[in-house]
């Protein structure tokens, strides 16, 4: 009943807005007048600067107190995890503010999953003038969160998981990569080069090892029952249906919402199989030449290494701490 008052709301142009604004996000640090300039064009704006955890929480649970109609996020990805995480925490799902995210980070996946292309500046005057004159209903698309549970640690949410090869390159971009100051496409472009090279360079030194490793886990799948057990060149859960540069490395046909894909390390003909596997064109390759990809509900991974979340990194601990992920109901984005 709250969402569909929210919605109504919305749809009147009579709805409470809030706004939680990264001003050292990647993609903003070059904007931040012409944002600042457009959200102030917005009538009883609510509106909160912050560029940590502490700042996040803050503002999130002052805007909530204000019962916001809509939280505007202008930031990447790793502050919307952020906030994500808290609101999960926080506040069951039937209470939450219909979301819309401006693409202003680093890397962008989600937005730019939804359907949030532009400059920040410019999706924020689009908003102003639904606002003002909300001429047609609001655009609403519906995504999961994956929930990450492990023993002794509080849940984590996000919409992108990934251990192995991925995970290490999004590692490597956290330090030298992102000091450049590189966003967008380029920058995802840079890390799949970078690790493309890490693997390379193990291949012709006969050893996989190291900052560009492969993981070795075991994962049982929910649905099926199935657990596969090996060393993978690399593992990913997303919630979304595209990654960054429409990449689509996934081609399960299950009705469930996790997209699940696995590379082993000892695949087959890796180079005819990249283009494929990130076009989403994988329905070819196969599972006995080391490529898997399937749709779940939840699955159980046991392994001892590092895995990122929307471009955090975490750790798991083995066998005594394992990994469940699971599928959150669906959030509500706002989408211009």
């Amino acid at each position: 009943m709250a969402l569909m008052n929210r919605i109504e709301r919305l749809a009147a142009g009579t709805a409470k807005v809030g706004c939680l604004f990264n001003p050292m996000s990647g993609g903003v640090r070059k904007r931040v007048a012409a944002i600042r300039q457009e959200l102030a064009g917005i009538r009883d704006l609510s509106v909160y600067e912050a560029s940590d955890v502490i700042g996040f929480k803050a503002a999130v649970d002052q805007l909530i107190q204000a019962d916001v109609d809509l939280l505007l996020i202008v930031a990447g990805d790793g502050t919307t995890h952020a906030i994500l995480g808290h609101l999960f925490m926080g506040l069951t799902q039937d209470r939450w503010p219909l979301i819309m995210i401006v693409p202003g980070g680093t890397t962008n996946m989600t937005p730019l999953d939804l359907g949030m292309r532009g400059k920040p500046e410019q999706l924020i005057r689009r908003l102003q003038r639904f606002l003002r004159t909300p001429t047609q209903p609001p655009v609403l698309v519906r995504r999961p969160v994956l929930r990450i549970e492990q023993n002794g640690s509080p849940p984590i949410f996000g919409m992108f998981f990934a251990v192995g090869l991925v995970a290490r390159g999004v590692k490597f971009s956290r330090s030298s990569v992102k000091q450049i100051g590189i966003t967008g496409g380029l920058f995802a472009a840079l890390i799949m080069l970078r690790s493309l090279l890490g693997m390379v360079t193990g291949m012709i030194l006969g050893r996989e090892q190291g900052e560009w490793a492969p993981v070795t886990m075991t994962m049982t799948d929910d649905d099926s029952g199935r657990t596969y057990r090996g060393t993978y060149l690399f593992a990913q859960v997303s919630a979304l249906d595209c990654l960054l540069l429409n990449i689509r490395p996934y081609w399960g046909t299950e009705p469930a919402p996790l997209h699940v894909t696995l590379v082993d390390q000892q695949r087959k003909r890796l180079w005819h199989a990249i283009w494929p596997m990130i076009s989403g064109n994988g329905r070819a390759l196969q599972e006995k030449d080391g490529y898997f990809s399937h749709n779940t509900h939840g699955l159980m991974l046991q392994m001892d290494d590092e895995y990122i979340v929307d471009g955090e990194l975490y750790r798991s601990y083995g066998t005594q701490r394992s990994l469940r992920i699971t599928a959150t109901d669906p959030v509500h984005f706002l989408v211009l």
